[in-house]
C-alpha cells in the first residue's frame, strides 16, 4: 500500500472522531436539520457519548478512558464481518510478522464460522498439526477457560505466547460426542511454505501450506528442481493445496502464472478505485503444458481457492478432493497511527469464469469422501503415495492424461 493511501486513511478515521464532537454541539441545538446521508450520523453519535460517559461513571469498576475507545474501535470494525479487525500495535507487528512465514504460536489458522471460532487448517509440521488438530475443528477454550463467541482476536492472543510455553486447547469436533484437549507446546513457527519431492520418474508433487511474501520465488525453486530431477521433461504436477488457508494475494497470482500463457487470474470488485483489479497471466507455462492435478478440501481457503479456481476455469488442471472453505474476499492492512492499524474487507475476488466462491467454495471435478486425517507419523518413511491415498489418486489422474498430450505435442512438431 502506497504512503499516500496510508495517510488517507488516517485523515478519514480522525475526521470521524472530529465529527463526533461537532455534531454533539450542534445536536443540542432546536430545529436541526437533518444531515446529509454522506455524513456522521449525529444522533448515533450522540448516544456513544453517552453510553461512554455512563461506563465511564457508573460501571462498578473503573474503566481506563483509552480501554473504552480501543474497544469501541475493535467493536465498529469487527461487527462488519469475521474477517475485517482492528489490530493494536502488537497484533499490527504479529500480522505483519505472520506474512513473512515466522511467528511465535501453535500453527492454526482460525477464522469465525457460523458464530464459532474454527480452525480452518493447522499449519504443516506446527505443534497443533502434530498433536492432531483438524479442519473444522471449533475451539471452545484455552486453558479450561472458555472463550467468547465470535471473539477471534481473544483467542488469537490467548494462544500466542514464547516458544517453549504450553497451552491447553478445548476442542468440539463434528463426529465426537466427548469434546477433546490438546496440550500444546508453543513454538517458533517457521513455515516452509513450499515443499517438492518426485513421486514417480517423470512426475512430481508440489506442496503449498500458505501463501506468504516468499511462496512465489520458493515456488518456482521447486519447479526447477523437479524438472532437473526429470531431466527436464515432467510428465505431470500434482500440486497439494490441502489444508492451505490463503495468505498473500501476489503469491497466489504469481503461482497460477507459472502455469497459464495468457486470460484473467482473478478479478476483485470493491467501492474504491484500488479496490477493483483485474490481474491477468503473462506469456510462460513453466512446465510447458504438462498435466496437473490440484489436491484441495475443506481446509482449502482464500489465496488457495484463487489458484484452483484459476486452474480450473483456464482448464488447466484437474481438481481432486472435498469441496474448498469458500472465503471469497479479500482483505487490506491499512496503517494508522502510533502503531496501528485495521483489517477491512475491502474487495469481494471471482474467478475467470465471473464466479464468486463466498459461502459456496470450488467443487473438484472428482470428488473424493473426506479423510479425517491422523496425527502425523514422522517414523513412517514410505513413499507419499503409499501414505496418501489421495495423491496416489492424483497420480493415476494424471497418467490417463500423459498419453493424449503427448499426442497433441506430436501433431503439434509434425
Amino acid at each position: 500500500m502506497s504512503s499516500s493511501k496510508s495517510r488517507t486513511v488516517i485523515a478519514l478515521f480522525a475526521g470521524g472522531l472530529i465529527g463526533i464532537s461537532v455534531n454533539l454541539s450542534q445536536g443540542a441545538s432546536a430545529g436541526k436539520e437533518p444531515e446529509p446521508e454522506s455524513a456522521l450520523p449525529w444522533r448515533d453519535a450522540h448516544v456513544l457519548a453517552e453510553v461512554f460517559e455512563r461506563v465511564r461513571t457508573d460501571y462498578v469498576d473503573p474503566v481506563d478512558d483509552h480501554k473504552l475507545m480501543q474497544d469501541a474501535i475493535r467493536g465498529m470494525v469487527g461487527g462488519l464481518d469475521p474477517h475485517s479487525a482492528y489490530l493494536d500495535d502488537e497484533q499490527y507487528d504479529e500480522m505483519r510478522i505472520n506474512t513473512t512465514g515466522n511467528y511465535y504460536g501453535v500453527g492454526i489458522e482460525v477464522a469465525i464460522v457460523d458464530g464459532a471460532v474454527t480452525v480452518i487448517a493447522p499449519i504443516d509440521d506446527t505443534p497443533a498439526a502434530l498433536a492432531g488438530i483438524l479442519p473444522g475443528d471449533v475451539i471452545t477454550s484455552i486453558d479450561d477457560v472458555p472463550i467468547a463467541e465470535s471473539d477471534l482476536n481473544d483467542a488469537i492472543a490467548r494462544m500466542r505466547g514464547e516458544p517453549g510455553t504450553k497451552v491447553k486447547v478445548g476442542i468440539a469436533r463434528k463426529g465426537s460426542e466427548q469434546p477433546l484437549t490438546f496440550t500444546l507446546v508453543r513454538a517458533n513457527v517457521q513455515v516452509r511454505s513450499v515443499k517438492q519431492e518426485m513421486l514417480e520418474p517423470g512426475f512430481g508433487y508440489v506442496r503449498i501450506t500458505q501463501f506468504s511474501e516468499t511462496t512465489g520465488a520458493d515456488f518456482r525453486v521447486a519447479l526447477a528442481s523437479l524438472r532437473t530431477a526429470a531431466q527436464g521433461h515432467l510428465k505431470g504436477i500434482v500440486l497439494d493445496l490441502r489444508n492451505n488457508p490463503g495468505g498473500v494475494l501476489e503469491a497466489a497470482v504469481s503461482v497460477s502464472d507459472d502455469f497459464l500463457d495468457d486470460g484473467i487470474i482473478v478479478t476483485a470488485s470493491g467501492r474504491t478505485p484500488e479496490s477493483r483489479f483485474e490481474l491477468d497471466a503473462t506469456p510462460g507455462d513453466l512446465i510447458d503444458g504438462a498435466p496437473i492435478a490440484v489436491l484441495i478440501n475443506g481446509g482449502s481457503a482464500s489465496a488457495s481457492e484463487i489458484v484452483a479456481g484459476a486452474l480450473k476455469d483456464h482448464h488447466r488442471a484437474t481438481l481432486i478432493g472435498q469441496t474448498t472453505f469458500g472465503k471469497g474476499s479479500v482483505q487490506t492492512i491499512m496503517p494508522l497511527s502510533d502503531g496501528r492499524a485495521i483489517k477491512l474487507t475491502t474487495s469481494r475476488y471471482f474467478t475467470p469464469s465471473g464466479a464468486s466462491i463466498q459461502k459456496k467454495g470450488i467443487v473438484p471435478d472428482v470428488v473424493l469422501k473426506a479423510e479425517r486425517a491422523s496425527p502425523a507419523d514422522e517414523h513412517d518413511k514410505r513413499p507419499l503415495a503409499q501414505r496418501d491415498a489421495e495423491v496416489r489418486i492424483a497420480i493415476d489422474t494424471l497418467k490417463t492424461q500423459v498419453p493424449q498430450r503427448d499426442k497433441q505435442v506430436a501433431q503439434t512438431r509434425l
